[in-house]
This record gives C-alpha cells, sequence and structure tokens, in this order.
C-alpha cells in the first residue's frame, strides 16, 4: 500500500509536473464569489493553466429547469478568448448527438467515462470522439457530478499532450472535483431559480424577488404603460373545441402577444385566463412617453403577427382568433399582496381598472384597440376620438381613443 506522502505527492503534484493546490485555493476565496459560469469556467481555466495542468479543454454542463432549455453547456479552449456557451432545447436526449455518446454513459452509469484518442478510433465510436481526434485531443474524460437533488451533471475535461493523462493526472481531476461539486451546485441551482421566477413572474419582477423584495406589503410606485388584452369568443371556443385544440390556439396567442411585447420591453405580469396584464415601466424605457410610445407599438406588432397566425390556422381548418386591447397610462402600487406566505407580484390602483375596463369597451365598439386620453397625449401617431363613456367601477367617463387606422374588428 502506498505510504500517504506518496500519496499526497500524487494528489498535490509532487514530482508529477502539477499541483491543484493554488486552484483549490482560488476556489475557496475569489472563485466562489462569481456569479456567471463562463466567467467562473476561464478563470478556473487560467488558475489551472497557471499550475501547469494537463489540459487543453474543459466543458461544463449543467442541467436546469427551463420551459425552452435543458441545460447550459459551457466550454474553454486554450487559446480562445471567449467561452463557448451552447443551451440544448428540450428533446436533445433523443438526438443522435447525445445518444451514444460519453455524456449519456457517464450521466447513465453515473461513473467515470474515459477515452484514450491516440489510437484509430473504433467504426462505431461516437462522433464527438472523432471530432475530438480531429481537433488533435489525445485523452478525454468525462466526470458525472451528482447534486444533492440527485440530478446529474457533468464536468467534462480533455488533453493534446502525446501521453494523454496519467493515472495522477486522473487523480487530481477527481480531487479537485470534490471542491468544484458545491460551487457548481449553486450555480445550476441559481440558474434553475432565475429560469422559474424569468418564466412564472417575469425577469424585472423576478429580479426584485431576488433581491429580497419578498415581504407582504413591499411595495413602490411606479409610472408605466399599461396593457389589457383578451381574447374574443373565448367561451364559445371553450364550449366548442377539444381541451387539446383549446390549449393549442390559447398558448399560440399568447406567445404571438408576449413575443411582440418583450421585444419592445414590456413585462407580461399576469395571465388571467385568456386575458394579459402587461407594464411598460417609465424606469426600463427611459420616460413614459418611451413607455406608451412602445406599449403601441407592440399592439401594433402583436395584431401583426396575429394576422400571420391567423393564415396559418386558416390552412390548417382551425378557427382564426381576433383580440381587444386597452392601453392606459398611470402611476401605480407595484408589489407583494395576499397572505402572509402566499403573495402575488402585481399592480394594484386606479389606473390598472380603468384599463381593464378600457378593454371591455372594444368588445361595445367593435375596435380592436382603444387608447385613454392620457395614454394618447404621448403617442406620434394620430388618434381619433370615439367619445366619452362610462364604464363599471370608474366614477368619472374614459376619455376614449383609438389609432386613426386602427382596424374594426
Amino acid at each position: 500500500m502506498a505510504s500517504n506522502k506518496h500519496w499526497q505527492d500524487i494528489l498535490w503534484g509532487g514530482h508529477t509536473g502539477w499541483s491543484i493546490t493554488n486552484t483549490i485555493n482560488w476556489l475557496l476565496t475569489t472563485g466562489r464569489t462569481l456569479t456567471d459560469p463562463a466567467v467562473f469556467l476561464k478563470e478556473l481555466a487560467l488558475n489551472l493553466m497557471k499550475d501547469n495542468a494537463n489540459i487543453a479543454r474543459i466543458r461544463i454542463t449543467l442541467n436546469t429547469i427551463d420551459p425552452e432549455i435543458r441545460a447550459s453547456v459551457y466550454t474553454w479552449w486554450r487559446g480562445r478568448e471567449e467561452i463557448d456557451v451552447f443551451t440544448p432545447s428540450h428533446g436533445i436526449e433523443s438526438t443522435t448527438s447525445y445518444q451514444g455518446s460519453p455524456i449519456e454513459e457517464a450521466r447513465n452509469s453515473c461513473r467515470i467515462v474515459r477515452h484514450r484518442l491516440i489510437d484509430n478510433l473504433p467504426t462505431n465510436a461516437h462522433i464527438i470522439l472523432q471530432e475530438l481526434k480531429n481537433e488533435g485531443m489525445t485523452d478525454y474524460a468525462v466526470f458525472p457530478i451528482q447534486f444533492t437533488d440527485k440530478s446529474i451533471s457533468t464536468f467534462i475535461v480533455a488533453s493534446d499532450d502525446p501521453k494523454g493523462f496519467s493515472n495522477s493526472d486522473l487523480n487530481k481531476w477527481k480531487a479537485l472535483l470534490l471542491y468544484l461539486l458545491p460551487v457548481l451546485e449553486v450555480f445550476s441551482a441559481r440558474k434553475t431559480i432565475k429560469s422559474l421566477l424569468n418564466t412564472y413572474v417575469g425577469p424585472s419582477t423576478g429580479q426584485k424577488i431576488l433581491k429580497g423584495i419578498v415581504k407582504r406589503g413591499d411595495a413602490e410606485l411606479i409610472e408605466c404603460a399599461l396593457w389589457y388584452s383578451d381574447l374574443r369568443n373565448f367561451t364559445v371556443l371553450t364550449e366548442s373545441l377539444s381541451t387539446e385544440t383549446m390549449l393549442q390556439l390559447l398558448n399560440a396567442y399568447f406567445e404571438v402577444v408576449t413575443n411582440a411585447v418583450t421585444e419592445r420591453g414590456g413585462e407580461v405580469l399576469r395571465f388571467i385566463g385568456d386575458a394579459m396584464l402587461i407594464v411598460f415601466t417609465a424606469d426600463e424605457l427611459g420616460s413614459i412617453k418611451q413607455a406608451c410610445q412602445a406599449a403601441l407599438q407592440a399592439a401594433i406588432d402583436a395584431n401583426t403577427q396575429l394576422q400571420t397566425l391567423n393564415k396559418e390556422l386558416e390552412d390548417k381548418g382551425m378557427p382564426q382568433l381576433s383580440f381587444g386591447i386597452g392601453l392606459n397610462e398611470g402611476k401605480v402600487i407595484y408589489g407583494n399582496v395576499g397572505s402572509l406566505s402566499r403573495l402575488d407580484f402585481t399592480v394594484m390602483g386606479p389606473a390598472v381598472n380603468r384599463t381593464a375596463r378600457l378593454e371591455e369597451l372594444t368588445k361595445k365598439l367593435s375596435v380592436d384597440l382603444l387608447l385613454t386620453e392620457e395614454f394618447a397625449q404621448y403617442i406620434a401617431q394620430p388618434t381619433q376620438f370615439l367619445g366619452s363613456f362610462n364604464v363599471r367601477g370608474v366614477p368619472t367617463p374614459l376619455q376614449v381613443h383609438t389609432l386613426a387606422q386602427c382596424i374594426k374588428t
């Protein structure tokens, strides 16, 4: 059996050429304070290079919970300035790039998978091995990383040394991973939390929650353009279509509106059945005038995109969609309401109520876009005054405008 000193020589350097000691010291101090995985990987690689590590490529894969992506993949190459970042979508597991790969093998077996690339590869070798060999790699090892929730990510190293990795090298990588694992788990957890907040409450609201605005009553007064919209004939569609078809149509509508809104700097605060409550804040967009202009342009974009969607739906023999939009502006309370243990982060105030009532008027007036007079004063496009209207819950009549060339529903 090897002596303790012999084992330490192998693990920490000794006569074998490089040591992980300095890298571990960096991990326990500066490294653990970094918040961007790409920056972290670059700094990690630089520290390993200073220690003369036998390394040409490092890849970290971090699984996440996100409606659009399956994982985040970060790759460092020696001699390249930038970290490659790849975000594979859901379904990557069913592709040939993943099936039969060393990563799949490592994740399924929860064991280290190593491939020497010095000799000719077998004819059935996975394409990633051939690609790495073509890049000059001589050795490749995938280390599975099991987090406390039992999910498995991977840490992958490749060498272009003519001799590849020695047993001492592999022992050092295994030892280093004991220190890397908790840092990588924090990255994975932080990314998952951020993704879930962005998905369910929106990026701006999510950032506020992450910064600690989580108590009932935590709120601020903001100035913003407000958007309230809903689908026409939603009840009829619900009664006449299958659940699957109805959900398909509803999601298509939500996607059209969300894409148009986010492209213009707005944020969807809530889905309320088939309705949407959206804000364009003056702080985010520079001024209330710019917020109103962005909201109006998003409404025009959404209507244009809906016409394209309707042509696709018509070709498939599916019902076409239409919706009404009410646009208003004002100062609202933005913050937490609810019980002590169950909160909703939303906007409140008379301006919100007026916006919802304005949208109701789109049905009565058969106009798909209505603006309050307060909103209309901030936009460049010419508007048409439609009159004063009493609406439910609002003590004074709304002065209602539409765009001069607004399409009738």
